[in-house]
């Protein structure tokens, strides 16, 4: 792993000097040098005939609009963390300044009034993914701990020697570990499905795999390092067919697109606050009501309790059943607050605005000399999601997003994002990302790739 490096503060960044003859790259309708930047990275987009959702939206999040290191802020590391709007962060502040108390288990106001907010926050959770009702909704710290709890509770409970459990090789972290553990427990076998020559997982294989050994498919909807996205309605039909269950991990497609599980008919599915708007430290799980009623608890304490003896106690039903102890109450508000915002946007149009920015930075990237993208080419038959992981030749992607950072604002993320075991299938040990949200706009790609340019023309003066 490269050493972060600290570079200086400079504002002249290129120290070859700009020449007639600087090799030029075409980004969407413009064309850019590659040299240091030129003032046509903060001009208006001509390529939007009116004012674009990004700009519509961007006076809602105050965090954008600031300078980091001398420069205006370009956030492009969104599959890692959203920005919040004002909406959520006044949620938050109201609830603290106004009716902060402990849920379920006062009958003063303060507590009466916290407890609706906190149920009507899980019932804006099951309308925003067409849950068939609401207690089909578990509160969770994240959707790490959302899938730890499908693992330890219905998977110690119901798989045995033997069993097999298919996923892919471009699963994040969270979606491996946890059953790599309950299979050391319970004798289960995991099996990968590879990528094909496109750097997408094999469909086919996948299809292939399934079996009457299989009892759980554990996919992501979209990839955090691909963009690619996975057909789980057939997925879950050819699983379904076998008696085997499906968990889907739905962090990069909740916040960007229509997720609608009846229609899914997925068995669970996962999602996090933090990625569509809202705060951290609250996720949550989507299970079927019978399903879930017939899983023992993940975690012991108060509220998942219906008696507690000496010698034994009994649970509660679900969804109290799997959220023990105080809860994140002001963070499942916030969350709550955060629908209310993107449904107020319409989860269509985030998608349909996403797609072209989507396409935009695709394109611009792979205009760049020496830049490699992976995953799928977005085409008429091929969706491709608003993330770029890509590597430049002989350019270690740490140096790549620090010099992005210190000398040009731009925030991007560099290493595996939770994901070695693909990024071990492309060949390399980690990659650089520029994720993107509907706060941003073609004119932040064009500054990204400004500064990209200006940052592989830094390095390549130094060989």
């Amino acid at each position: 792993m490269a050493s972060i490096l600290k570079f200086p503060s400079l504002k002249f960044l290129n120290p070859n000097p700009i020449s007639p003859t600087s090799a030029s790259v075409q980004v969407g309708f413009r064309r850019f040098s590659c040299s240091a930047p030129s003032s046509a990275a903060v001009e208006g987009d001509s390529s939007i005939g009116s004012v674009s959702l990004g700009h519509l939206t961007r006076p809602d999040f105050p965090i954008l609009h600031q300078e980091v290191n001398g420069s205006k802020l370009v956030y492009l590391d969104n599959a890692a963390t959203s920005q919040k709007p004002t909406a959520v962060l006044k949620a938050l502040q109201n609830y603290y300044e106004a009716y902060n108390s402990n849920v379920h288990r006062g009958i003063h106001f303060l507590s009466a009034k916290a407890t609706d907010e906190y149920e009507s926050a899980r019932r804006k959770v099951a309308a925003f993914i067409n849950a068939s009702e609401p207690r089909e909704i578990i509160f969770t710290r994240n959707a790490t701990e959302a899938i730890n709890l499908v693992a330890y509770s219905w998977g110690l409970s119901n798989l045995k020697p033997e069993d097999e459990i298919v996923l892919t090789v471009a699963e994040h972290h969270s979606a491996i570990v946890p059953w790599q553990l309950v299979a050391q427990k319970t004798g289960a076998i995991l099996k990968f499905v590879n990528l094909t020559e496109d750097e997408v997982p094999d469909v086919e294989k996948l299809k292939e795999m399934i079996s009457r050994k299989t009892k759980l498919l554990v996919v992501h909807h979209i990839s955090n390092v691909l963009a690619s996205a996975l057909p789980i309605y057939d997925i879950v039909h050819w699983a379904h067919a076998v008696g085997a269950k499906v968990l889907v991990d739905a962090c990069q497609s909740v916040p960007h697109m229509v997720v609608d599980v009846q229609r899914l008919d997925a068995d669970f599915l996962v999602a996090s606050s933090h990625k569509m708007c809202g705060p951290t430290g609250i996720g949550f799980l989507y299970g079927k009501s019978d399903l879930l009623f017939a899983m023992p608890p993940f975690l012991g304490g108060g509220e998942m309790i219906s008696d507690v003896f000496l010698d034994h106690s009994t649970f509660a039903e679900p969804p109290s059943r799997f959220e023990a102890g105080t809860p994140a109450i002001g963070e499942a508000i916030g969350l709550g607050a955060a629908i209310d915002y993107l449904s107020a946007i319409g989860m269509q149009k985030i998608h349909d605005y996403e797609v072209d920015l989507a396409n935009y930075l695709y394109e611009s990237l792979r205009s760049v000399p020496g830049v490699h993208v992976y995953g799928p080419a977005p085409s008429q038959t091929v969706f491709r999601a608003a993330l770029c992981s890509f590597n430049v030749e002989n350019i270690h992607p740490t140096d790549i997003a620090t010099f992005l950072d210190q000398q040009h604002g731009v925030a991007i993320r560099s290493g595996h994002h939770c994901a070695q075991p693909l990024h071990r299938c492309l060949g390399v040990s980690a990659s650089a990302r520029a994720s993107l949200h509907f706060y941003n706009t073609k004119e932040d790609v064009d500054a990204f790739i400004h500064a990209l340019v200006d940052t592989i023309n830094f390095f390549s003066s130094f060989k």
